[in-house]
């Protein structure tokens, strides 16, 4: 049985209003919705919260009922105790939430947009729910077990934190713990390659939400699990597609966009693939927001 408590409205995100929303798992998940229409339901990844999305989201809120949910772990959603299996944090578990959210919500399917994290979480949910999903729309990934398998020398370098916040507990969050500010802005200032795309107000909260030691803690199981019990369940699945139409954006100036050819990464994951390199770094939402709106509303035009 789900729950939701009004959390007013939203200081960052015009017209849009924040909830807390009990899932029928346990879980609470903040939620910030606005607009009405075709729902759009889009995740952030790491290190942001939903507010990576409020460059585009009152546009989109035009057209759309947008749901902007913080992912378990991070902003101010849950972030529950894991286990020695990383369970707690699998994909699997992560989309689980997101499905049972599209059921609090009364309803049926959504429009899909996931970045980073919120992308890999959007993967596992076009396998494990498809009836939930109508399209995809992933920013600046290739598959997980693509970017494992292909591991080198420039990609261990340029994503060190892949294997940094895998090590075992409690060795990176120590060592975040102890400045927190100072990894969350060298991070960001090294993803993002757009300067002041992330204001100060922002990067405040995302600070916020970051230095609390539980987050810290959570965003290292949610790379863990990708490390071990989310490999697991690609494997399992290695022969599963997606089958609603995928659309990928990427950052040429970004990891992925120079070290992958992004569309043929997914090519084997996914039935109708498509894809554009953007003129940014990893977060396209937050460097080019005109650009990455006009990418993604052609393609929601074109399959909803």
């Amino acid at each position: 049985m789900s729950e939701m408590t009004d959390r007013g409205a939203s200081p960052f995100i015009d017209g849009f209003a924040l909830k807390d929303v009990k899932l029928a798992n346990g879980v609470t998940l903040r939620v910030a919705t606005g607009g009405e229409g075709s729902p759009l339901l889009m995740l952030h990844g790491h290190p942001q919260n939903h507010l990576a999305w409020r460059k585009v989201a009152p546009q989109l809120a035009k057209k759309y009922q947008v749901i902007l949910p913080d992912l378990r772990g991070y902003g101010d959603s849950d972030k529950p105790a894991s286990d020695e299996q990383h369970l707690t944090y699998a994909k699997r578990s992560m989309a689980d939430d997101i499905s049972l959210l599209i059921d609090a919500l009364g309803l049926d399917h959504v429009a899909f947009v996931g970045h980073d994290r919120g992308a890999r979480v959007g993967h596992r949910l076009a396998l494990d729910h498809p009836e939930k999903v109508t399209c995809c729309t992933f920013v600046d990934i290739a598959p997980t077990a693509t970017m494992y398998a292909k591991t080198d020398k420039a990609f261990a370098t340029r994503y060190f934190w892949w294997f940094f916040l895998i090590q075992p507990h409690p060795l990176p969050e120590t060592m975040i713990g102890q400045d927190p500010a100072f990894f969350l802005r060298k991070h960001i200032d090294g993803q993002l390659k757009t300067p002041g795309a992330t204001s100060e107000a922002v990067f405040n909260d995302y600070l916020r939400c970051y230095q609390q030691p539980e987050m810290i803690h959570a965003v290292c199981e949610d790379y863990r699990a990708a490390a071990t019990i989310d490999l697991e369940h690609d494997a399992q699945d290695s022969e599963k597609r997606i089958a609603c139409p995928l659309q990928l954006l990427w950052g040429e100036k970004g990891t992925v966009g120079q070290l992958y050819d992004v569309v043929s990464t997914w090519q084997d994951k996914a039935v109708d693939v498509q894809g554009a390199a953007l003129p940014c770094g990893h977060s396209p939402q937050e460097e080019i927001p005109e650009v990455f709106l006009a990418q993604l509303q052609g393609f929601l035009d074109s399959v909803l």
